[in-house]
């Protein structure tokens, strides 16, 4: 787990790092329009290969090559990082084609389920014990889809395979336990090939739109991977500086943002029916996120309990600030882990958002 930083000045340049990198992701719906007419899969598959050329400039700068010995000397966490590359492809691809297809709203309430799913695989795949309003918030999820669905005619397959596909991306992430930077250059690794292979093809039979709309417009291709990579370092940079707690509050960020370009900006549709199953989703956010601050607090309040017991009994007096957040530290990281896995994968410091 990352360090934090005690200065309040650092914490607020953290807390605008993170703005910025949810910001990005919440107007990626802006700019995927931009790189027809180029088609969903070719986006992708630029997105796939030019991210592994930014992914590798930023790890040349910062100098960060040691993993990569001891990532081939593993077998099995390669084969959950190709599995993460799958699950990431397969996210990737369906909000690139749900957006430009027209589908902002409906992509977006994935990323506001997103942390529901994740809380709701955690009891069927690890048998996690859920606290009451854990309980309720999965309940109204489950009603709110089933409201969607009738609002919809149909299941909203987009949002759930959206939400579905990152939590599971981020299960496999915590397995695989790599940095963000680290963890996307080894997926993109894995992917480059055939994405280049497919762009290759693509070429040699006249569909390929790079290279036929102007040098704007590959330039726009190009900058898939720019796209990629700047959020996610900015959301190093904060995850460093801010509480786990802070993060998980802030990824909501995303998902408000694509729900407002959406509907603001798109101008896409709202039936009451559809107002009613969003309102259901925000309520049972509303809670998980009630339970996990009040759960945090007490977390907390316990971890002081503890340390200032633990002085009282010392052979020596304690200074008042001997108890700092290092003296704390795993019941303080516990709670604000608290928060952050009730805010789902998005919250650690490995998952790149869409």
């Amino acid at each position: 787990m990352a360090t934090r930083s005690g200065g309040g000045g650092d914490q607020r340049t953290g807390l605008l790092y993170g703005v910025g990198a949810y910001g990005i992701w919440g107007l990626f719906p802006l700019y995927w329009p931009l790189l027809e007419p180029a088609g969903a899969v070719e986006i992708l598959a630029h997105r796939m290969a030019w991210s592994l050329v930014a992914v590798a400039l930023a790890l040349l700068v910062v100098r960060r090559w040691a993993w990569i010995p001891e990532l081939l000397r593993q077998p099995r966490k390669l084969g959950l990082i190709a599995l993460a590359a799958t699950v990431i492809t397969l996210n990737w691809g369906v909000y690139i084609w749900a957006v430009n297809a027209g589908h902002v709203v409906e992509s977006s309430l994935g990323y506001f389920i997103n942390p529901l799913v994740t809380i709701a695989m955690g009891v069927v795949l690890l048998k996690e014990r859920l606290r009451p309003a854990q309980w309720a918030a999965v309940g109204i999820a489950f009603a709110a889809v089933v409201v969607l669905a009738v609002g919809y005619g149909r299941p909203p397959w987009i949002s759930l395979v959206l939400a579905f596909s990152f939590a599971t991306y981020g299960l496999v992430k915590k397995k695989v336990n790599l940095g963000g930077l680290e963890s996307l250059g080894a997926e993109t690794a894995m992917l480059f090939l055939p994405a280049v292979g497919y762009l290759v093809w693509l070429g040699s039979t006249g569909d390929a739109a790079f290279g036929t709309a102007g040098a704007g417009h590959m330039a726009l291709l190009a900058s898939t991977g720019l796209v990629t990579a700047v959020p996610l370092v900015c959301f190093g940079a904060a995850a460093i500086r801010v509480p786990l707690s802070t993060l998980g509050l802030l990824q909501y960020l995303a998902p408000v943002f694509q729900f407002l370009v959406g509907v603001l900006y798109f101008r896409e549709a709202m039936p009451p029916e559809r107002w009613a199953g969003f309102a259901l989703v925000w309520l049972a956010l509303t809670l998980l996120t009630w339970d996990a601050l009040r759960t945090a607090r007490r977390t907390r309040a316990e971890a002081l309990r503890l340390a200032a017991r633990a002085a009282a009994r010392a052979p020596e007096p304690v200074a008042a600030d001997a108890v700092t957040p290092e003296a704390v530290a795993p019941e303080t990281v516990a709670a604000d882990a608290v928060v952050a896995d009730a805010a789902g994968p998005a919250s650690t410091t490995e998952t790149p958002r869409p």
